[in-house]
Parts: structure tokens; C-alpha cells; sequence
């Protein structure tokens, strides 16, 4: 492996000139010693030490983001916008999965801090855990007061800038758009109980009822993972205990997939029988068939927003709410005039 005294040699200059060319350092080097060093560099295909420069500089140049799965829609957009943003910065983006195991959290936080991240950005649901939460929140203040720079996106209990998606809001508008179509019976296919994700979204359905005069009984709720194969779990238990409904509210648009997969294979037509909404607006969410009724939350924009945050950080902590819009589509009608959707057949998608 070819070493920065290699260079040296072959350049004829001191290491410490060298380095100081390969690290971009401010102190002044005379052109023909850059010239002689950057083709030394060339032919010796040398590659400086990552570590070993940003132990020499103290300059932090890469940005933790911590997600629950990147390979899900939901996050996958946002971190495309967070990468948009780094990229303009000539940061380095190190990704972490979680799959939503919390002492995977919390051990990446401490990985990137030892690592001397520049910013930590946590993206995707808190959960209802509240010694997990002030245990990471204790980490999070620490590695802050070390000069880390911290952002969450839905998120509201923790240190850091914050953008908060209106999940509520969002859950409320669904809500009112199904009740405003006739539909007295709904159920809805929900994310899993202990994260706060899901009961941001469920406590907007639960008013919408409430105003429109109605009830969201909690045997009309089935809690399953916010992915597809949950998705369609979900609405078969829904089928199966509760037949009577004429719409379903899926809590994101990938359980709302699997939805629409799971009633495609009993033979319930959507929305002529059944009306489905999603949430989040994925770009599926316009290909599917029916294109699918849904809430649209401005996912790359968000990630885009938390990274800015994170970099250019305003003082003190700030919190920037995003707004939920409906977005109306083929999914969902009026329930049909008496109830006649066909009677399922259990099977699976």
C-alpha cells in the first residue's frame, strides 16, 4: 500500500508538505511543490487516510441519518432529499437501519459520535417507550454538547432541530373525506401500537369521527408493520371480524398496497364494494390500480429541510411543522347504496 512517505520520496518534498496539499489545508504551498506532489499522488494512485485527516484537521465532514429502513418508500424519499442537500455540502452521508430495534438507536448514536460525526439525523417515528426515550435523549444532549449538531423528523421529544410532519392533521383529513362521502362504517389498518407515528395519525382519524358524529370503535382498528405484507394481514382480520365496513383507512400507503392486493384476490372491487386511502403519497401511490386516495406529506422535502438544519443549524433548537395535504383519487366513493360486498374468501395476496 502506497504511504504519504512514499509520495514524499517520489515528490522530493518534506511529508508534512504532502499533507499538507492532500489535505487541503489553508496554509500556502508553492505551486511547483503542489504540481510535483499532485502527480506523485497520480502515479502512485495514492489514497490519503480518511481517518487520519479528520484526526489532523478536527474538521467533521460526514453526517450520521438513522432510519428504520432505508429500502421502505417512506424513507427511501427522504433520504433522498437529505442526500440532495449533503451533496451540495461535499458531505458524506453515512446511513444506519434500525429496523426499528431501539438499542440499535441508541448504539448507532454512540458509533457516530465516536466517529465524530459532524450531524446525527434520526428520521421516522419515536416510540412509546419512555425509559428508551430518555436514554437516547441523554446521548443525543451529550454528543450536542461535545459541538454535534442534531435534527429529528417525526419526532417531538427530543433535543435538536426538529421537522414535524402533521401526522394528526393528515389523519383528520382522511377522516373527514371518508365521513363526507357517506361512509359510517370504517375500519382502519394501523402501524404498530408503540410507535408515535401511529397514534398521531389514529388520534386525527378518532376527531374526525367525533366531529362528523360518529365513533372509531377499537375492534374497527387492526395494528400490524407498516409494510405491505402487514397491510394485508391487517385487512383480512378486518374482513374477517368486521364485514359490515365499506372503507378502510390504511395508515401509509404501503400497508394501503397490501390492502388493495388482499381484496383484488377475495373479489372486492375499490372502490364500487370497498373505499381505501393511504397516506404519505408515495410515487406508487399514483400507479397502483385504483390510483390511490391519499394524504401527501412532502417526504423528500423533509429529509432536504432536516439536513439544512442539521449543517446551517439556527439558534436555539428550532421546529418547523409540515403540512399534510389530501390528495383525492380513484380509491374511494360513496358507499354503495346497501351494503353488497361480496362475502371473502380467505385466502392470501
Amino acid at each position: 500500500m502506497t504511504t504519504l512517505a512514499d509520495v514524499a520520496r517520489l515528490a522530493g518534498v518534506s511529508p508534512a508538505t504532502v499533507s499538507r496539499i492532500v489535505s487541503r489545508s489553508s496554509r500556502r504551498v508553492a505551486p511547483e511543490l503542489r504540481e510535483r506532489v499532485l502527480a506523485a499522488v497520480e502515479e502512485l494512485q495514492y489514497v490519503p487516510n480518511a481517518h487520519a485527516q479528520l484526526l489532523a484537521r478536527n474538521h467533521r465532514s460526514a453526517v450520521g441519518v438513522i432510519v428504520h429502513d432505508v429500502s421502505d418508500p417512506y424513507f427511501a424519499e427522504i433520504t433522498r432529499g437529505l442526500q440532495r442537500i449533503a451533496t451540495e455540502h461535499g458531505r458524506l452521508v453515512i446511513i444506519c437501519n434500525t429496523y426499528r430495534d431501539p438499542d440499535k438507536e441508541l448504539e448507532y448514536v454512540e458509533l457516530l459520535r465516536a466517529h465524530q460525526a459532524a450531524a446525527i439525523i434520526l428520521a421516522g417515528s419515536g416510540h412509546h417507550n419512555e425509559t428508551f426515550t430518555n436514554t437516547l435523549d441523554a446521548k443525543l444532549r451529550v454528543y450536542q454538547a461535545t459541538g454535534g449538531h442534531i435534527a429529528v423528523i417525526g419526532r417531538h421529544e427530543h433535543t435538536g432541530h426538529a421537522v414535524i410532519p402533521a401526522n394528526e392533521t393528515g389523519g383528520y383529513l382522511i377522516g373527514t373525506e371518508l365521513y363526507a362521502l357517506g361512509h359510517t362504517h370504517l375500519g382502519v389498518i394501523a402501524g404498530p401500537k408503540h410507535l408515535t407515528t401511529t397514534t398521531d395519525r389514529l388520534t386525527g382519524l378518532r376527531h374526525a369521527a367525533r366531529d362528523h358524529g360518529h365513533k372509531l370503535p377499537t375492534r374497527n382498528i387492526a395494528y400490524a408493520n407498516f409494510d405491505r405484507d402487514g397491510g394485508a394481514t391487517a385487512t383480512a382480520h378486518l374482513l374477517d371480524t368486521q364485514p359490515h365496513l365499506t372503507a378502510i383507512a390504511a395508515l401509509n400507503d404501503t400497508m394501503a398496497i397490501g390492502a388493495l392486493a388482499l381484496l383484488r384476490t377475495r373479489g372486492i372491487k375499490v372502490p364500487q364494494h370497498i373505499s381505501i386511502t393511504g397516506f404519505d403519497d408515495m410515487p406508487i401511490a399514483r400507479d397502483v390500480t385504483p390510483t390511490l386516495t391519499t394524504v401527501r406529506l412532502p417526504l423528500a422535502d423533509m429529509g432536504a429541510r432536516a439536513m439544512t438544519l442539521a449543517l446551517q443549524p439556527p439558534e436555539p433548537n428550532h421546529a418547523e411543522q409540515i403540512p399534510a395535504e389530501l390528495i383525492r383519487r380513484q380509491s374511494t366513493a360513496p358507499p354503495p347504496p346497501t351494503h353488497t360486498t361480496p362475502k371473502p374468501l380467505r385466502s392470501n395476496p
